[in-house]
């Protein structure tokens, strides 16, 4: 396995740049998530790395190898697609052997290397049969097998479970992470489904037109955005926005949204012009005694906890709540906000001015 390096990767199509100056660095033995929109570059960086497209610019180095102008076969990189482009003319052992053929390995090893792989994929049982009659998520079993047969130095999955159904997906997500785990390989894994990207990801790039938004760990990403792009992308619901213009004085605790008051973090100071403050749903809590209020316009049950829509003054606001909490749709509530969980953006570019992402590690108590 091997640690991928990118630096100021970019790919022009004519006038049309897809991937904008790219830098991060993907460890050895982990998996790595790109996650963003339609559009948003992921899969043309994915494709760089693995030698599908050569970049305009910048540098690839795998296994401290750089690699950016050589072809697929000298990369040793293995694909997994959303479409599963098997061999519908062979059965599943004639799949998963084929790369093995094509470099000449004897029948006996190659024998032997199916076997293991069939074991760890629990196909054994369906080895004989053709993959045209097979279940999704077995082809997808399938593919993967023709990927790990070959023990390359890193695996490409381009959105690998977006064709299966949501039963299958769940189910095959558990199955590719474990197997990953098992393997210690080196994954990186295209997806637009960020529910996917945090619960299976190491690391997390959130790319957006182009552009690295935010790099980090899938805790640090959610908890700290970067940006109000990544603050909306990520979370179900996602970071509910409060926009203030006016300035925030050294020292000061508390701000002042159309007359009425909630915390801020301490750190922050001296602050000015158009700012939108930023906090989780799970961080809003409903407080009797809070002068920031508001008027209940929906509620959304989910078992153990209740998504309860509010209107403001400053617009809408969703708060995630115990489903014991008794309310009502038209009822007046006061909200409380911690302020050690807020993040506070600029406006005009943005960027988070308080954030773990873009300011190092600070102490929010």
């Amino acid at each position: 396995m091997a640690q991928i390096i990118i630096k100021n990767l970019r790919k022009d199509f004519g006038n049309f740049t897809a991937v904008k100056a790219s830098s991060f660095t993907i460890e050895d033995g982990e998996f790595f998530m790109l996650l963003g929109p339609s559009g948003c570059g992921k899969t043309t960086t994915l494709r760089m790395i693995a030698g599908l497209e050569l970049p305009t610019s910048g540098e690839i180095f795998i296994d401290g190898e750089e690699v950016s102008q050589k072809p697929v076969s000298q990369r040793d990189i293995a694909f997994v697609f959303q479409m599963f482009a098997l061999y519908p003319h062979l059965n599943v052992r004639q799949n998963i052997s084929y790369p093995l053929k094509s470099q000449g390995m004897s029948k006996a090893n190659i024998s032997a290397k199916v076997a293991e792989v069939a074991q760890i994929l629990g196909i054994e049982d369906i080895l004989k049969k053709p993959v045209g009659g097979l279940s999704g998520g077995d082809r997808q079993r399938v593919a993967l097998g023709r990927a790990i047969v070959r023990e390359p130095k890193a695996f490409m999955m381009d959105e690998p479970l977006g064709a299966l159904d949501a039963e299958f997906r769940e189910r095959m997500s558990e199955e590719l992470r474990a197997l990953h785990d098992r393997m210690g390989a080196t994954t990186v894994y295209v997806t637009h489904d960020q529910l996917e990207a945090m619960q299976m990801g190491d690391k997390i790039v959130v790319m957006n037109h182009g552009s690295v938004e935010q790099f980090g760990v899938p805790q640090q990403i959610y908890d700290w955005p970067a940006t109000l792009f990544v603050a909306d992308f990520i979370g179900s619901p996602s970071m509910n926005f409060l926009e203030f213009s006016g300035e925030i004085s050294k020292g000061d605790t508390q701000v002042a949204l159309s007359r009425q008051v909630f915390g801020i973090p301490a750190q922050l100071q001296n602050a000015k012009g158009d700012l939108v403050f930023g906090v989780r749903p799970e961080h809003v809590s409903l407080d009797d005694n809070s002068e920031y209020i508001g008027e209940i316009m929906a509620i959304e049950y989910l078992g153990t906890t209740q998504i309860v829509t509010i209107k403001t003054l400053n617009g809408v606001i969703k708060a995630r709540i115990s489903a014991a909490k008794i309310v009502e749709v038209g009822q007046n509530v006061g909200l409380a906000f911690d302020p050690q969980t807020i993040t506070i953006f600029d406006k005009a570019s943005g960027v988070a001015l308080l954030s773990e992402a873009n300011k190092g590690v600070l102490d929010h108590g």
